[in-house]
């Protein structure tokens, strides 16, 4: 088992006696001491200005607009990619865009990003102008060919850019090099967020909008701006928290997609009482099964009808492949598990990076196969599925010790061809290799690893924001947590640590851990630990907890209920 370290967020002692003033506190451990920068106000936005080449790209889609030209976008197959997809189709025609349709590559025919049989296809649409969503930045094969055709790409992306950038006609994307906007953390669908309201600001200098033509609202959209920000795992800096925060706000009043309310009603959640962990544990995922396991132009319709009749349907359909995509993620976890012992005889004696193949694993369930490993062997992992061609497709998930991507191009500089495709960020990544190739790349990819930190990783470590006062164990406590975020990476949940004495245990589904503990001031109250059920054994008498705070809601009935995240014999972390 990992050995884990526990790291409050302060030394002092939370000394609050509201749950105001417990905010208060927390919002200073995570760098926040002026209530002004508090304040999730949408005039608070970073203005778009500094964006590179938002300007070109403006330009691009007014001519086209202006004209009646067909735009077509290309988004990636995620959660992020079907959103900013859902948001550029609906925006633009909210913009009076008189022709707009979309493409979604497969995850099995066309891989990841734009490439020269999408190009082809949007020739045989006859688009005047190819519109990308989280991906093209790069793309430089594809683009050249379009070019060659005469068929304008606009890119935008929030990729890392490695080496020179494709000559489209435009690229928005805050991390290329020559990109001045302050926040480098816009998820794709924030990208497109961005440019759709600097068109909107350009389109009104030219008196586009009138009696006939209203102005639309683009807030309006921000419900789907919320969900690809949350599914992408990006860091919650103000600026997107902002834009989540008011997203939250549209989804909890109703106002939102008809095939957002149809997943919430499908996953057992009350839609008014929504938080950033819905979407990233309920929404997010059953959006994500349709790229993993079919075709993701399932998900956009899902997000593109305003018929809640059909974006019921749409959804159940999602809502079983997610049940699928469980399913097989159980048993490809468990041959991953084999694996892995196959290559240690304890934790210390594991390889510094793991590199799983199997042989029928499916590709789309790869990164969370790779997630799952990476979390409990703390190690950074790259899953391999068979690609069908006599090539691996590699999903990596990494630690906070490690920037994925760019072990990835150390490796591809050491070895150039070890690696015919690659890209993504520090905590993920993908790429493909020759069959061939892969017990060469295993040994640099290691190598690669141990350059950063030795053979074994720095001891993985959990934040606390310290021991909670006993009289704010209380529901009013978790209710005013629930209304303060959007919490999320880089903003994390608040989560506390403390003793507490088992009264009942037990196994909740199949492997969750469920516990009935004692609160200081006597009472009872229900714990739980998703994926903890493992730790039955040891979770009795008094023990340790790193925990957050939930108000459960079940049958008409809130209660207050701790999410366990860590469990400890006490005195043993």
């Amino acid at each position: 088992m990992t050995t884990i370290r526990i790291r409050r967020l302060s030394a002092a002692p939370i000394l609050a006696r509201t749950p105001d003033e417990l905010i208060v506190r927390l919002y200073a451990h995570r760098g926040i001491y002026d209530p002004a920068t508090a304040t999730l106000d949408l005039e608070a936005l970073i203005p778009p200005d500094a964006l590179h080449g938002l300007e070109s790209a403006v330009e691009h889609l007014v001519e086209q607009i202006r004209r009646g030209g067909h735009l077509l976008v290309v988004g990636d197959y995620d959660a992020d990619g079907a959103t900013g997809s859902a948001l550029a189709v609906r925006g633009l025609r909210a913009l009076g865009a008189e022709r707009v349709s979309f493409l979604v590559p497969s995850r099995f025919t066309n891989g990841y990003g734009l490439s020269p049989q999408i190009i082809d296809v949007a020739l045989d649409q006859r688009a005047d102008l190819l519109l990308t969503v989280d991906n093209g930045t790069s793309s430089h094969a594809a683009i050249a060919y379009a070019n060659d055709l005469g068929l304008p790409v606009v890119v935008t992306d929030h990729h890392l850019v490695s080496g020179c950038l494709p000559e489209a006609a435009a690229i928005v994307n805050p991390n290329q090099p020559s990109c001045a906007f302050p926040s480098k953390h816009l998820a794709g669908v924030g990208v497109v967020f961005y440019l759709l309201a600097a068109l909107r600001r350009r389109l009104r200098a030219l008196g586009w909008f009138g009696a006939g033509r209203p102005e639309p609202n683009l807030a309006d959209l921000l419900d789907l701006v919320a969900v690809g920000t949350i599914a992408d795992v990006v860091m919650l800096d103000r600026n997107n928290r902002i834009l989540v925060e008011h997203g939250l706000r549209r989804i909890r009043a109703g106002r939102c997609r008809p095939g957002i309310l149809a997943l919430f009603e499908l996953s057992g959640r009350d839609h008014t009482r929504t938080t950033a962990a819905d979407l990233a544990f309920y929404i997010a995922p059953r959006l994500n099964a349709a790229g993993r396991l079919s075709d993701m132009s399932l998900g956009l319709e899902c997000l593109l009808t305003d018929d809640p009749d059909k974006a019921r349907a749409l959804a159940q359909r999602l809502d079983a492949l997610n049940r699928e995509r469980k399913a097989l993620e159980a048993e490809m976890r468990a041959q991953a598990e084999v694996l892995v012992k196959a290559l240690r005889f304890d934790d210390e004696t594991l390889p510094p990076a793991l590199c799983l193949f199997g042989e029928d694993w499916h590709q789309g369930i790869a990164g969370i196969i790779a997630g799952r490993i990476r979390d409990r062997y703390h190690r950074p992992t790259i899953a391999f599925a068979s690609g069908g061609d006599g090539r691996l497709r590699g999903s990596g998930r990494s630690i906070e010790a490690l920037h994925l991507r760019d072990a990835l191009a150390w490796v591809d500089q050491r070895s150039p061809g070890l690696i015919e495709r690659f890209g993504g960020h520090a905590m993920a990544a993908g790429l493909t290799l020759h069959m061939d190739q892969l017990d060469t790349f295993r040994l640099a990819f290691a190598e690669a690893v141990r350059l950063q930190f030795g053979d074994t990783p720095p001891m993985p470590e959990l934040l606390s924001d310290g021991v909670l006062p006993p009289e704010l164990l209380t529901l009013e406590t978790a209710e005013a947590l629930r209304l303060a975020g959007p919490w999320g990476k880089g903003f994390p949940e608040p989560c506390f640590d403390g003793a507490f004495e088992v009264l009942d245990r037990g196994i909740m589904g199949e492997s969750h851990l469920r516990l009935r503990v004692m609160l200081p001031n006597g009472q009872p109250v229900e714990a739980v630990g998703f994926r903890l059920g493992e730790h039955l054994e040891r979770a009795q008498g008094r023990v340790h907890l790193v925990y957050r705070l939930e108000a459960n809601r079940y049958q008409e009935t809130t209660r207050l209920r701790l999410l366990i995240d860590h469990l400890a014999v006490e005195g043993v972390h």
